[in-house]
């Protein structure tokens, strides 16, 4: 039995998502496991949608040493993070922090990479670093994979301007930001965040006090659809939210 065999389908718990102006995606494979399609906002005029992905402890945190400490497991792991919160996405982000040598943010279960086809959108999406350091490893994978374009943000810019150019110059209407909370505080604090799609699972766990938000003004958080994993241990929950008042939440 390979990881892939062990992720468990997921149940709808709750469905408010005609109240949203969402597009749905998926194939057979996602339908399945994700109890239905999977949903992401369009991108606002002149820059790319942005969604945040994390994975949280029951107490909130989303901080571990090594992330798979949490508890998402295979089902958080390939049918949500490396899944679909990725698929359709032009361009994964994250913080500097967030990059390791083997660093590599791309699809790997064969089900996604076929939806990925399938949406006309290259194997690889391009790989962006948000950094106020030049002091970056240049050797890292993520910057040396033949055909997986890559790029760096001064995190110095204004981040308004940073996404605008993206859109503009490089065609990115989608981005996926992985990490880490700092980044994903930036972005919302300026407005620029329109999906969330947060793992909960049922385990106490991680650097404590470190809820994905680390900024002073928590933003007001609907629901646009809530699943259970169909487990009789530990199952973990999925919630899409939009932010209140962010483009195109409504």
């Amino acid at each position: 039995m390979t990881d892939f065999d062990r992720v468990r389908p997921l149940v709808t718990v709750e469905d408010r998502s005609r109240q949203f102006s969402v597009s749905a995606i998926g194939n057979e494979w996602s339908r399945r496991y994700f109890d239905g399609p999977f949903y992401l906002h369009d991108a606002p005029a002149g820059r790319p949608a942005i969604s945040l992905v994390f994975v949280q402890s029951k107490d909130g945190n989303t901080v571990a040493e090594n992330p798979a400490d949490l508890g998402g497991g295979p089902t958080d792991l390939h049918l949500i993070y490396e899944g679909l919160s990725r698929v359709a996405a032009d361009a994964v982000l994250a913080g500097a922090s967030s990059v390791g040598p083997n660093t590599l943010f791309t699809i790997h279960h064969p089900a996604l990479v076929l939806l990925r086809y399938e949406l006309g959108l290259p194997p690889h999406p391009t790989q962006i670093v948000l950094s106020k350091s030049a002091r970056l490893d240049r050797s890292a994978r993520i910057f040396n994979t033949p055909d997986v374009p890559s790029m760096v943000i001064d995190g110095s810019e204004p981040l308004p301007e940073a996404l605008a150019r993206l859109r503009r110059d490089h065609g990115i209407r989608r981005i996926s930001c992985v990490g880490g909370r700092t980044t994903a505080t930036s972005l919302v604090n300026a407005g620029l965040v329109q999906d969330i799609y947060l793992t909960t699972t049922a385990i106490e766990a991680g650097e404590p006090h470190t809820p994905w938000y680390a900024g002073g003004r928590p933003p007001r958080l609907e629901t646009i659809v809530r699943k259970r994993e169909v487990t009789n241990h530990l199952p973990l929950v999925f919630e899409h939210l939009a932010i209140a008042g962010a483009p195109f939440a409504r």
